[in-house]
């Protein structure tokens, strides 16, 4: 029925699919197995795709050949770049995506990707033969052979609901979970453990009263995520709202906390600290009056709309009462209730960084099944997954992402040195150089890379060299052109600047904290030169980013090639920590569990000291 594919991918969700396209677009056969064609990419939660840190890592999906961003773009609802007032290191694009739409447009990509079949069934369990992967088994017992396999199971190994004192197995909604692949991986060494997440009710708009809600409109010139032309930023969108919960909620959701799974002990795993459920919110900050709740459209069509800050697993008649309390909802009618989902996942410790695991040769993990939370950060991890999965049957050298490189190489450093125990969402914050990892030039630092690979096209590659041609020559003619001190003068006074007493360059009226790109256009020879030059907007506004913060642009990347003359430090595969004496017994254990294949990812596991790092360093003769 079925010959030996290239590679086999376990799961569709933003993971799966991304890792399927992946390997399929590198030319190797793939087979996506999924327990429903029907929800392929489904947006388990918020509708919603980008954010503070994750609108950074789906424009680099997209930079190095991925799908996440051009579907976001055909799908789009609504636009906004966040952090438009701190500087651009900070700017994140977030989108409201049409939910149905969403998912349909990731499988016709798919379809119309080559090399790429489909298979709907439960993946059962892996063959695994001396500690190499060769297949899997499905729930009909159907052996399906392959070279490499990525599994990227989501929510749904061994997946429990909670709804109040009521618990079902299931991996989402109307779905249900998997098993088998857990005892599995379990036999053949692998250590597990149990997360949570959680999900809002979602409601019917007909029932909401708007007028009471703070409109939130998307940005008033929309971008998009995807670099390719295949895409157009939106021409009109629709509107979110924001309400507020109140002590007289508060109050009403604690009536049903002896009811809640997470406090009367039946939960007892983490979820996730930065996305916590309401209940959670009004316990760890009882101090507050109220909590911000932002009401999402699920689509351009539909009135389901999604109530953003209410997740929770409280029983449904205290999430009826409790909503019907929130200005705008006090006739809300439920599409259902919210509900908390446990999973497994495998510390992800046991990783490489292709993402290939230590324990079985050429088996890949993706996703929640790595302890992570977020559309973003499975699919950059399904992206990489695919990639490295066939490169290895390809017999070609892996695509590793360093720190100073891209978000995408934060998560997956972060994972496999520091591993994690409550679920990990990236922020700009976990990112030591984000200075050079901003979204506006992730095609610069990613597409070059893809395309040697074989992934990324070169018109993709064309497209990125010709843009930072074009605005690399816009810095030189602020740096070579004049201005007088007549022409300035009226723009620098009312913009609060000293005045020029004499002619200078366009450039260092330009770097003053004051004056704005909207400012330097204001004068004619700008006007003209962007004109002539045919200049687009992402053009001349990566051209006022290497002007305005080229010295900390500078001084980050110099921090980033220290760094990086330790990751070319590599420790030998069989080094044996046991043997150096003066080193700490619990460096000893993290490194000899961990196994970092540079001194650079040494230096960055949890209960290892800069002294153990200086002994190792002697030990391997630096």
């Amino acid at each position: 029925m079925f010959n030996t594919y290239d590679v086999i991918v376990v799961g569709a969700g933003h993971a799966g699919c991304e890792a399927a396209a992946a390997a399929a677009n590198l030319g190797c056969s793939t087979l996506l197995v999924t327990m429903s064609l029907q929800n392929i990419a489904q947006m388990s939660c918020n509708p919603a795709m980008g954010g503070i840190a994750k609108g950074q890592i789906v424009r680099e999906i997209d930079a190095l050949g991925g799908y996440s961003g051009i579907v976001s773009d055909k799908t789009a609802i609504q636009f906004k770049m966040l952090n438009k007032s701190k500087g651009p290191a900070m700017w994140s694009p977030r989108v409201q995506s049409d939910r149905m739409r969403f998912s349909e447009e990731w499988r016709l990509m798919l379809e119309r990707t080559p090399n790429l079949d489909f298979y709907q069934e439960m993946a059962k369990g892996l063959i695994i033969n001396n500690g190499k992967i060769e297949g899997i088994k499905t729930s009909l017992g159907i052996e399906i052979r392959a070279k490499s396999v990525v599994l990227t199971n989501g929510t749904f190994l061994n997946g429990l609901i909670h709804i109040g004192d009521k618990q079902f197995g299931g991996g989402r909604a109307g779905e249900s979970a998997a098993y088998g692949i857990t005892e599995d991986l379990i036999k053949v060494g692998f250590e597990s453990g149990r997360m949570k997440t959680g999900t809002p009710p979602r409601v019917d708009g007909r029932s909401l009263d708007y007028t009471k809600m703070r409109e939130e409109p998307g940005d008033a010139v929309p971008d998009k995520f995807s670099y390719s032309d295949e895409t157009k930023p939106l021409t009109h969108q629709r509107l979110c709202h924001m309400t507020y919960t109140s002590l007289d909620v508060h109050d009403i959701l604690r009536e049903g906390f002896d009811r809640s799974p997470m406090f009367n002990g039946r939960i007892k795993s983490l979820g996730p600290r930065y996305c916590p459920s309401i209940e959670d919110k009004i316990n760890r900050f009882a101090d507050k009056e109220r909590h911000q709740l932002f009401i999402e459209p699920e689509g351009w069509d539909t009135v389901e709309v999604y109530v953003n800050g209410f997740s929770t697993s409280l029983p449904e008649d205290i999430q009826f009462k409790a909503l019907r309390s929130v200005a705008g909802f006090e006739n809300v009618k439920f599409f259902r209730p919210g509900y908390a989902i446990e999973y497994d996942y495998f510390p992800p410790t046991q990783l490489k960084h292709t993402l290939e695991t230590k324990l079985v040769e050429g088996l890949y993990f993706a996703g929640q099944i790595n302890g992570t939370t977020g559309y973003e950060e499975a699919a950059s991890q399904g992206l990489m997954a695919g990639i490295n999965a066939a490169l290895k049957v390809k017999e070609e050298q892996p695509l590793l992402l360093r720190r100073d490189e891209a978000y995408i190489g934060v998560l997956i450093d972060d994972l496999i040195t520091k591993g994690t125990e409550e679920p990990y969402r990236m922020f700009t914050s976990r990112a030591e150089y984000r200075t050079l990892l901003r979204q506006d030039n992730a095609d610069y630092r990613l597409t070059p890379k893809s395309h040697e690979i074989g992934l990324a096209s070169e018109k993709r590659l064309r497209r990125m060299e010709e843009k930072f041609s074009k605005s690399d020559a816009m810095v030189n003619f602020f740096k070579e052109t004049s201005i007088s001190a007549e022409e300035a003068n009226p723009i620098l006074v009312e913009k609060g600047s000293s005045p020029m007493t004499q002619s200078d360059k366009m450039y260092k009226v330009f770097s003053r904290p004051q004056i704005e790109l909207e400012d330097m256009v204001r004068f004619e020879k700008v006007r003209q030169y962007i004109d002539e030059h045919n200049l687009d907007k992402e053009e001349v506004e990566q051209a006022e980013i290497q002007v305005k913060y080229s010295g900390y642009i500078e001084k980050e990347r110099n921090n980033a090639e220290k760094m990086i003359r330790l990751e070319d430090m590599k420790i030998p595969d069989n080094f044996d920590y046991d043997k150096i004496k003066s080193m700490s017994i619990e460096a000893k254990q993290k490194l000899s569990k961990i196994r970092p294949v540079t001194i650079s990812q040494a230096s960055r596991i949890s209960g290892v000291s800069p002294s153990d790092v200086s002994v190792l360093l002697i030990h391997m003769g630096r």
